[in-house]
């Protein structure tokens, strides 16, 4: 079993849910929208356009009703009305074409940045993916891009259109008639103050519905992943009932968002009903001592509506701006990690020799640990060698293996491969060299065929089926309805442990490495198949290093060299026979699983 590690939370450098920075929102959007500057400047032209044609529809309406209805001129009726349904149909189309651009970029957006949180994550060590946490990750990439995604997308159908339409309806509201405009300049400020006071509230909870959402996540896939164990305790009460606590706290925290919305909405309406009926409270002595027109009140009416409108479009696209501010800040804090495994300008790529793994005097400690899991290691496997690593579960087996392809990097000491440290190493060196076959074997969504060949896309349907047979796979593939082509589920759910750890090892096989790293990939076999396959090892991969981590003395007692590993140190190193002669360590294993007659 691979060893205990500090839990995510406690390797944590910083916390993943820190604040947003001041200004990320802002970083993130000029960074990434950059390269559709064109398409934006085409909607903001066809917002403008679409705002002037609104503004101007009341004023020719007011025309119409003053110098045609009142009247009786029929002919000036037919005359505006038909410039008034042109000035529709350009509004119409302007706002038609700038959903449509708004739309394109906003979702182009969404698609780059996905991209650009999956790539940093793809370069991250296990060490940043334990910090994060999968579940936040998934967050991130999901729910909180769409966050940007709504805002990006409403600032471009609203936002732009408030201030042309505010200013524009406030100056035409002044050339209709002057003295009425003192009621704006009561009701506009009242509107600003709630929009600031409602922003202001908005933070925190923004805030705190991601976090929640991650939580959800967290224990969703917690069950998902862990569905057999809780079956096996009958233990689902319990995890509805952790289920249910994260389901209310994110039902809560979204209750409190949906009252302060509603709270927005409610006062927003009454300031522009309210500001409509004093309007026309104050309008109507004027229309009665002949100041003023009926239609003139009547394009008032509607620049005041347009003028409240614009404030309050403002207003709801700033309350969206908290969470996705919040939103921002958890991004860029994904975007901005750098990896811990990190490359080089210039790596090295070509070895000179055959592969041979060396590992000097390697200490290597979690983040938060306060020991570390690996100290002063030494270990040595060349071409055609099999090394064997036994030890307690804890002793540091696993971390050694994932310290070869740079799943983490060494905190002191050094990993070389031909004399040649793999930190200087490209990646696709490192992969093509080591192949490592962890004890969790996982398969991905596919056919049997797809997953093998994730070793070597060119590989031919015969290598496929000779890695398989050294596997001890090919009888149960052949056995399956489509053969190589079988479908194979996420995960590989839909074979057996046994099965899915065998074409885990046939995939590496097709890659054919000069390194193999065997990460108690045997524990899932029974002993007939465990010495088969180990069997077909011996011929088939006799030139390339073989690094075997196993529980089972079984497994690793015809190694050429067995290293034995107690609390993170070597404290042995030779063959079976040497071993159990002289180290007190490797003599209780193997007292602990073989008699005395099987020893010796």
């Amino acid at each position: 079993m691979p060893e205990t590690r500090p839990s995510p939370s406690a390797s944590a450098g910083a916390p993943p849910d820190a604040p947003a920075e001041p200004g990320g929102l802002v970083r993130l959007l000029r960074g990434h929208l950059s390269p559709y500057r064109r398409q934006l400047t085409i909607t903001v032209l066809l917002q403008l356009v679409q705002t002037l044609a609104m503004l101007y529809l009341p004023t020719l309406n007011a025309d119409l009703i003053d110098h045609g209805v009142i009247v009786g001129d029929t002919g000036y009726v037919l005359r505006h009305g038909a410039i008034m349904l042109g000035v529709t149909l350009v509004q119409i189309t302007a706002a038609g074409a700038a959903v449509f651009f708004g739309a394109r970029v906003s979702m182009a957006l969404g698609r780059d940045l996905r991209n650009a949180i999956f790539e940093r994550v793809q370069s991250y060590s296990r060490r940043e993916v334990d910090r994060f946490g999968a579940p936040s990750l998934i967050t991130r990439t999901t729910n909180d891009v769409q966050q940007i995604q709504l805002l990006v997308v409403m600032s471009l159908m609203m936002l732009l259109m408030a201030p042309v339409m505010g200013i524009g309806g406030l100056a035409l509201a002044l050339g209709q008639d002057v003295p009425l405009s003192g009621v704006l300049l009561v009701a506009i400020p009242i509107l600003v103050v709630a929009m600031l006071a409602i922003i202001r509230a908005m933070i925190p909870s923004a805030r705190a519905m991601q976090e929640r959402i991650d939580s959800v996540n967290r224990v969703m896939r917690e069950h998902i992943t862990g569905i057999r164990v809780i079956r096996a305790f009958v233990r689902d009460r319990h995890e509805q009932d952790r289920f249910g606590e994260a389901n209310g706290d994110l039902m809560a925290v979204s209750l409190r968002v949906g009252r302060i919305q509603a709270f927005f909405g409610a006062t927003a309406m009454a300031i522009s009903n309210l500001t409509s009926i004093a309007v026309v409270w104050f309008a109507a002595g004027r229309i009665a001592d002949g100041g003023m027109q009926v239609g003139s009140l009547i394009a008032y009416l509607s620049y005041v509506s347009q003028i409240l409108m614009a404030v309050m479009m403002s207003m709801g696209v700033f309350m969206m701006a908290p969470r996705a501010k919040v939103a921002a800040g958890r991004i860029l804090e994904v975007l901005d990690t750098e990896p811990s495994v990190a490359i080089r300008p210039e790596p090295v790529t070509a070895l000179p020799g055959r592969g041979e793994l060396e590992v000097k005097d390697v200490t290597f400690r979690y983040e938060g640990a306060e020991e570390p899991v690996l100290r002063g290691v030494d270990l040595i496997a060349g071409p055609g060698e099999t090394t064997a690593v036994i030890g307690s579960t804890g002793s540091g087996k696993t971390t050694l293996l994932n310290l070869v392809p740079r799943l983490f990097d060494v905190d002191g000491g050094a990993v070389t491969i031909d004399g040649v440290d793999v930190r200087e190493m490209d990646r696709a060196l490192i992969a093509s060299t080591v192949g490592l076959i962890p004890q969790r074997a996982h398969l991905f969504s596919g056919t049997v065929a797809s997953n093998l060949r994730y070793g070597d896309p060119e590989a031919s349907d015969a290598e496929l089926w000779r890695a398989l047979e050294i596997a001890q796979a090919a009888d149960f593939v052949r056995a399956m309805p489509d053969g190589l082509e079988t479908a194979i589920g996420q995960g590989g759910s839909t074979v057996s442990g046994g099965q899915r750890q065998r074409l885990a090892i046939a995939r590496t096989l097709v890659a054919r490495p000069k390194i193999y790293l065997f990460d108690d990939s045997f524990s899932a076999l029974d002993t007939a198949t465990d010495a088969a396959l180990r069997q077909a090892l011996s011929f088939e991969i006799a030139d390339a290093a073989l690094v075997i981590v196993a529980q089972r003395v079984s497994t690793v007692r015809d190694a050429d060299r067995i290293v034995v590993l107690d609390a993170g140190r070597v404290v042995g190193v030779g063959t079976h026979e040497e071993l159990v002669e002289g180290n007190p360590v490797y003599a209780e294993i193997v007292d602990s699983q073989l008699s005395l007659q099987e020893a010796l």
